[in-house]
């Protein structure tokens, strides 16, 4: 399940006319092991039970949250990320970046564009 999840949910296309995933075998089993040997599972998976109970990222309307905010959008992931000016209806966004590649495990899929846009946003504050 978990190996069908790094694959299914990657951005598996496009480089160098290969398609696969982004990150190597150990390095998806050494993740795998992390939530299997720590237990952490239940709570690594809160998020996804959280948004179903609650009603998913939305914020009532007139309520914004102040705390300066980024996005990084990548293309690849599960669900498409809102424009960014949807998401400033809600959010203090002070950067937006919309990623040329990466999916949903964005920080192991391409580890320089993740830490260069974190790298970027905390120098802005």
């Amino acid at each position: 399940w978990f190996a069908e999840k790094f694959v299914g949910w990657a951005d598996v296309g496009g480089r160098n006319g290969v398609v696969e995933p982004p990150f190597s075998f150990d390095m998806m089993l050494t993740n795998i092991m992390i939530y299997l040997t720590t237990r952490s599972f239940n709570t690594a998976t809160w998020i996804y039970k959280g948004l179903f109970d609650e009603g998913g990222f939305t914020i009532p309307e007139g309520r914004r949250v102040a705390v300066p905010t980024a996005v990084a959008a990548f293309p690849h992931d599960l669900l498409a990320f809102p424009p960014r000016a949807m998401v400033e209806r809600g959010y203090n966004v002070v950067r937006y970046t919309e990623m040329p590649r990466g999916g949903h495990f964005a920080s192991l899929e391409e580890p320089e564009l993740f830490i260069a846009d974190v790298r970027a946003f905390a120098a802005g504050l």
